[in-house]
C-alpha cells in the first residue's frame, strides 16, 4: 500500500511539472507566434488566456505534495551542527520531537485546511452532486480566468499536509525502529555506479565539503584525502601539494627575476 501511495505521490509531481511547463512554453510561442503577420491568421483566434492561472494553480499543488515527498526522501534544508554534536540518548530525543512537532503543524494545517475548503464550496458541490437539497449553503467563489470553484484550488492545502503530516509520522516510526533518518545524496545519480578502484574516479566521488565530524569540512589534510594525489595518505599528499599555479603573477615575475 505505501509503494503505491510512493508511486502515485512521485507520478502526481512528475505529470503537474510536465503539464505546467507544457502549457507554458506553448502559451509562449502562441503569444508571439500571433504578433507576426504569417502566423496570426493560424495562431491568433487560440485563447490562453486561462494558462496563467492554471499553471500557477498547478505549481502550488506541486509544491505542497513536494513538500512530503521531500519529508519521505530527507531533501529539507535543517540545520544539524548542534543535534549532531549532541550524545546520542539527546539526539535521539531531539530528532523525535522534531518530527513529532512537524506532524503536529501540518496536522493542524490540515484540520483547519479542510475546514475552510469545506464551508467555502465544497460542501455545497458535494450535496448538489449527489442530488441533496441545497438549502442555505454558501456556493463559494471562483477563480477570474477559468471560472472554476476555488475550494478545488484551496484543497491543495489540506491533502497536501495531511500527506506531510503522514510523512512526518511514517520517518518518526522508522527512525525509532531503525536510528536512520532519510537522506538524500544530491551528488548521486540513479544507473551510474562509483567506481573506486580508478584513483581519479574515486576522488570525483569524494563529497570534500562533507563534515566529518559534524563541524568541520573535510580539507585535504585530513585523513582520507584526495586519492588522486598520488600514494600515501591525504596528509602527506596534502603537505606535499605546491602553491597552486596561476597565483599572483606578480610574485611570480618577482622570482625569475631573481
Amino acid at each position: 500500500m505505501l509503494k503505491v501511495l510512493d508511486h502515485l505521490e512521485e507520478w502526481l509531481i512528475a505529470f503537474l511539472m510536465a503539464t505546467a511547463t507544457a502549457i507554458i512554453f506553448v502559451a509562449v510561442l502562441q503569444r508571439y507566434a500571433a504578433g507576426t503577420s504569417l502566423l496570426y491568421p493560424l495562431v491568433g483566434h487560440w485563447d490562453f488566456s486561462w494558462a496563467q492561472e492554471l499553471c500557477i494553480i498547478m505549481f502550488v499543488w506541486m509544491a505542497k505534495f513536494g513538500a512530503a515527498y521531500g519529508v519521505r526522501t530527507g531533501i529539507h534544508v535543517g540545520v544539524d551542527v548542534v543535534i549532531n554534536r549532541l550524545s546520542t540518548p539527546w539526539r535521539f530525543k531531539f530528532i523525535v520531537f522534531g518530527l513529532l512537532a512537524g506532524a503536529l503543524f501540518t496536522g493542524i494545517v490540515a484540520t483547519m485546511g479542510g475546514s475552510f475548503v469545506w464551508e467555502n464550496g465544497a460542501h455545497y458541490a458535494f450535496v448538489k452532486a449527489f442530488g441533496l437539497p441545497i438549502g442555505d449553503l454558501y456556493e463559494g467563489p471562483i477563480t477570474p480566468d477559468m471560472e472554476a470553484p476555488t475550494w478545488i484550488v484551496y484543497s491543495a492545502i489540506p491533502l497536501g499536509s495531511a500527506l506531510m503530516c503522514f510523512r512526518f509520522l511514517q520517518v518518526c516510526v522508522a527512525f525509532v525502529r531503525t536510528g536512520e533518518l532519510p537522506h538524500h545524496d544530491h551528488g548521486h545519480v540513479e544507473g551510474l555506479e562509483e567506481d573506486h578502484d580508478d584513483p581519479q574516479r574515486a576522488a570525483q566521488d569524494i563529497n570534500w565539503f562533507e563534515m566529518a565530524d559534524n563541524l568541520h569540512p573535510r580539507g585535504l589534510t585530513d585523513e582520507g584525502g584526495d586519492p588522486s594525489l598520488g600514494e600515501g595518505d591525504g596528509a602527506r599528499a596534502g603537505k606535499s601539494r605546491r602553491p597552486m599555479e596561476g597565483g599572483d603573477a606578480s610574485a611570480k615575475s618577482g622570482e625569475d627575476c631573481k
